[in-house]
Protein backbone atom coordinates (compact mmCIF):
# COMPACT_ATOMS: atom_id res chain seq x y z
CA UNK A 1 0.00 0.00 0.00
CA UNK A 2 1.40 3.59 -1.19
CA UNK A 3 1.58 5.95 1.69
CA UNK A 4 0.99 9.81 1.24
CA UNK A 5 1.29 12.87 3.11
CA UNK A 6 0.99 16.18 1.85
CA UNK A 7 2.81 19.09 3.28
CA UNK A 8 1.34 22.51 3.38
CA UNK A 9 4.03 25.61 3.21
CA UNK A 10 2.75 28.96 4.23
CA UNK A 11 -0.66 29.61 5.43
CA UNK A 12 -1.43 33.21 6.36
CA UNK A 13 -3.71 33.54 9.51
CA UNK A 14 -7.19 34.46 8.05
CA UNK A 15 -6.53 34.92 4.76
CA UNK A 16 -5.80 31.12 4.23
CA UNK A 17 -7.68 29.28 6.42
CA UNK A 18 -9.94 28.39 3.57
CA UNK A 19 -7.92 27.23 1.27
CA UNK A 20 -5.13 25.27 3.65
CA UNK A 21 -8.89 23.71 4.89
CA UNK A 22 -9.39 22.57 1.24
CA UNK A 23 -5.84 21.21 0.31
CA UNK A 24 -6.36 19.02 3.58
CA UNK A 25 -9.91 17.75 2.64
CA UNK A 26 -8.58 17.40 -1.16
CA UNK A 27 -5.86 15.56 0.22
CA UNK A 28 -7.97 13.04 3.08
CA UNK A 29 -10.65 12.23 0.24
CA UNK A 30 -7.94 11.53 -2.49
CA UNK A 31 -5.65 9.30 -0.72
CA UNK A 32 -3.24 11.14 1.57
CA UNK A 33 -2.89 9.65 5.16
CA UNK A 34 -2.38 13.14 7.05
CA UNK A 35 -1.22 16.49 6.27
CA UNK A 36 1.25 18.41 8.05
CA UNK A 37 0.63 21.91 8.47
CA UNK A 38 3.81 24.21 9.31
CA UNK A 39 0.83 27.00 10.98
CA UNK A 40 -0.14 26.52 14.24
CA UNK A 41 -3.63 27.62 13.23
CA UNK A 42 -6.02 25.38 15.71
CA UNK A 43 -9.35 26.65 14.06
CA UNK A 44 -8.33 24.81 10.56
CA UNK A 45 -6.72 21.88 12.56
CA UNK A 46 -9.81 21.89 14.74
CA UNK A 47 -12.48 21.67 12.09
CA UNK A 48 -10.34 19.29 10.02
CA UNK A 49 -10.38 16.89 12.79
CA UNK A 50 -14.41 17.83 13.17
CA UNK A 51 -14.77 16.55 9.25
CA UNK A 52 -12.89 13.23 10.32
CA UNK A 53 -15.17 12.57 12.85
CA UNK A 54 -18.25 12.81 10.58
CA UNK A 55 -16.82 11.63 7.61
CA UNK A 56 -14.75 8.54 9.23
CA UNK A 57 -11.55 7.48 8.15
CA UNK A 58 -8.36 7.67 9.94
CA UNK A 59 -6.83 11.02 8.26
CA UNK A 60 -4.47 12.73 10.64
CA UNK A 61 -3.51 16.80 10.82
CA UNK A 62 -0.74 17.68 12.64
CA UNK A 63 0.45 21.13 13.02
CA UNK A 64 3.08 23.48 13.55
CA UNK A 65 5.79 21.77 12.22
CA UNK A 66 9.12 22.49 10.83
CA UNK A 67 9.53 21.96 7.11
CA UNK A 68 12.83 21.37 7.00
CA UNK A 69 12.85 18.24 9.75
CA UNK A 70 9.87 17.01 8.10
CA UNK A 71 11.66 16.49 4.45
CA UNK A 72 14.34 15.28 6.54
CA UNK A 73 12.97 12.59 8.63
CA UNK A 74 10.87 11.43 5.47
CA UNK A 75 13.48 11.24 3.38
CA UNK A 76 15.75 9.45 6.17
CA UNK A 77 13.09 6.76 6.24
CA UNK A 78 13.35 6.26 3.25
CA UNK A 79 10.60 8.23 1.08
CA UNK A 80 10.45 10.70 -1.63
CA UNK A 81 9.33 14.32 -1.60
CA UNK A 82 7.56 15.49 -4.25
CA UNK A 83 6.80 19.82 -4.99
CA UNK A 84 4.00 20.93 -6.61
CA UNK A 85 4.60 23.85 -8.84
CA UNK A 86 4.48 25.31 -11.88
CA UNK A 87 8.25 25.43 -11.94
CA UNK A 88 8.59 22.20 -12.32
CA UNK A 89 8.63 19.32 -15.02
CA UNK A 90 5.78 18.85 -16.21
CA UNK A 91 3.35 16.06 -14.94
CA UNK A 92 3.15 13.64 -17.86
CA UNK A 93 6.71 13.31 -18.38
CA UNK A 94 7.45 12.44 -14.91
CA UNK A 95 4.16 10.64 -13.28
CA UNK A 96 5.40 6.79 -14.35
CA UNK A 97 8.66 7.56 -12.25
CA UNK A 98 6.93 8.82 -9.27
CA UNK A 99 4.06 5.80 -9.41
CA UNK A 100 7.16 3.66 -8.21
CA UNK A 101 7.41 5.54 -4.91
CA UNK A 102 5.95 3.70 -1.77
CA UNK A 103 6.34 6.17 0.47
CA UNK A 104 5.75 10.12 -0.91
CA UNK A 105 5.48 13.60 0.64
CA UNK A 106 3.69 16.03 -1.82
CA UNK A 107 4.38 19.44 -0.87
CA UNK A 108 2.10 22.33 -1.67
CA UNK A 109 2.77 26.15 -1.19
CA UNK A 110 0.46 29.05 -0.02
CA UNK A 111 2.89 31.81 -0.10
CA UNK A 112 6.46 31.94 -1.99
CA UNK A 113 8.29 28.47 -1.46
CA UNK A 114 12.03 28.92 0.24
CA UNK A 115 14.16 28.58 -3.03
CA UNK A 116 15.56 25.14 -0.32
CA UNK A 117 12.85 23.69 -1.03
CA UNK A 118 13.34 22.89 -4.67
CA UNK A 119 16.90 21.35 -3.95
CA UNK A 120 15.78 19.34 -0.73
CA UNK A 121 12.90 17.52 -3.22
CA UNK A 122 13.01 14.31 -5.31
CA UNK A 123 10.97 16.05 -7.94
CA UNK A 124 9.54 19.55 -8.88
CA UNK A 125 6.42 19.30 -10.67
CA UNK A 126 4.26 21.46 -13.16
CA UNK A 127 0.15 20.80 -13.47
CA UNK A 128 0.91 23.61 -16.25
CA UNK A 129 3.47 26.23 -16.19
CA UNK A 130 0.43 28.97 -15.29
CA UNK A 131 -0.56 30.03 -11.66
CA UNK A 132 -3.01 27.85 -10.50
CA UNK A 133 -4.83 26.76 -7.56
CA UNK A 134 -2.61 24.50 -5.38
CA UNK A 135 -6.18 22.72 -4.06
CA UNK A 136 -6.55 22.00 -8.43
CA UNK A 137 -2.75 21.13 -8.62
CA UNK A 138 -3.09 18.58 -5.68
CA UNK A 139 -6.30 17.21 -7.10
CA UNK A 140 -5.01 16.75 -10.50
CA UNK A 141 -1.84 14.93 -9.04
CA UNK A 142 -2.93 12.53 -6.62
CA UNK A 143 -5.65 11.25 -8.91
CA UNK A 144 -3.09 10.54 -11.91
CA UNK A 145 -0.79 9.29 -9.60
CA UNK A 146 -3.59 6.66 -8.32
CA UNK A 147 -5.08 6.12 -11.22
CA UNK A 148 -8.34 6.93 -10.24
CA UNK A 149 -8.66 4.20 -7.65
CA UNK A 150 -8.47 6.22 -4.54
CA UNK A 151 -11.97 7.54 -5.87
CA UNK A 152 -13.18 3.69 -5.12
CA UNK A 153 -11.88 3.97 -1.44
CA UNK A 154 -13.90 3.71 1.52
CA UNK A 155 -13.64 5.65 4.96
CA UNK A 156 -14.66 3.20 7.67
CA UNK A 157 -17.66 4.75 10.28
CA UNK A 158 -18.90 8.35 9.73
CA UNK A 159 -21.05 9.14 7.04
CA UNK A 160 -22.05 7.78 3.63
CA UNK A 161 -23.09 9.12 0.58
CA UNK A 162 -24.79 6.72 -1.46
CA UNK A 163 -24.76 7.82 -5.34
CA UNK A 164 -28.10 8.49 -7.11
CA UNK A 165 -28.36 9.91 -10.31
CA UNK A 166 -31.41 12.56 -8.95
CA UNK A 167 -31.55 13.78 -5.67
CA UNK A 168 -28.92 13.34 -2.77
CA UNK A 169 -28.99 10.58 -0.09
CA UNK A 170 -26.33 10.78 3.05
CA UNK A 171 -26.43 7.38 5.83
CA UNK A 172 -24.72 7.24 8.56
CA UNK A 173 -22.18 4.81 8.56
Amino acid sequence: MKRIVVLRLGHRLFRDQRMTTHVALTARALGAEGVLFISGDKTVEQSLRDARKRWGGEFYVRGGVNWRDEIRKWKDAGGKVCHLTMYGINLPDVIDEIKGTKNLMVIVGAEKVPAEVYDLVDWNVAIGQQPHSEVAALAIFLDRLQEGEELKRSFKRGLKIIPKRKGKCVKRG
